[in-house]
């Protein structure tokens, strides 16, 4: 195979291995939310030992970049593709962490009633999903259009951020025995709040990536 058509199947194998991280940092939250709504400790628990998964991902991806840049010496844009999947690598990683931290505060509040439905929690978790698929579409097509909209995206999850905080705050002035599941929730949409911003960090690399230059949003 000639060294170039070796080089973008090496490219393409890198794209797939960080869309198949992500895709677990979105199935982890996903159940980590739904651990936390039904109150499902057991499933918190399996969330916890599976995290092991992204870290063996986050590992091969890393291991594979650094062969691609000893084995290809590649140079400008080339460079930029591998070294900024291991940027994204690295906030994806981080993603499932948050889903880990999210089941862990399911296993804090263990059975007692939720003192509110999830309604805030859930759709911040919607659109960080949504952001995280958009973001590996817009690096595996380069394309910055995409890249600009998941930065807008965040400033929704940033708004139902600071609305399930009053909310939460609120609750707590009547209901000061529930002050300890309000603080792991408070923890929860923090979390979220958190993926948001490194989903954020992909759409800035992929600008990087594009254009060579860091985008102030």
């Amino acid at each position: 195979m000639p060294v170039r058509e070796k080089f973008e199947a090496g490219l393409k194998e890198l794209q797939e291995k960080l869309t198949e991280l992500g895709e677990f940092s979105i199935q982890a939250l996903q159940r980590s939310l739904a651990a936390l709504e039904t109150q499902n400790i057991e499933m918190a628990l399996e969330i916890i030992d599976d995290d092991a998964k992204a870290d063996r991902l986050y590992e091969e991806i890393n291991d594979f970049a650094i062969l691609l840049i000893a084995k290809q010496a590649p140079v400008a844009i080339d460079l930029r593709r591998i070294i900024v999947g291991i940027k994204i690598a690295t906030d994806i990683e981080r993603i499932a962490d948050f889903a880990v931290n999210i089941a862990k505060a399911t296993i804090r509040i263990g059975n007692q009633d939720l003192v509110k439905p999830m309604v805030h929690v859930k759709r911040m978790l919607e659109i960080t999903n949504e952001m995280l698929r958009l973001s590996l579409n817009a690096y595996n097509e380069e394309d910055t259009r995409l890249a600009r909209k998941i930065a807008e995206m965040d400033d929704e999850v940033d708004d139902l951020n600071k609305q399930a905080f009053m909310e939460l705050f609120e609750i707590s002035k009547n209901k000061p025995e529930y002050l300890h599941q309000i603080s792991q929730l408070t923890f929860v949409c923090r979390y979220l709040e958190r993926a948001a911003d490194h989903t954020t960090n992909i759409a800035e690399n992929i600008f990087y990536l594009v254009k060579g230059r860091q985008y102030d949003w």
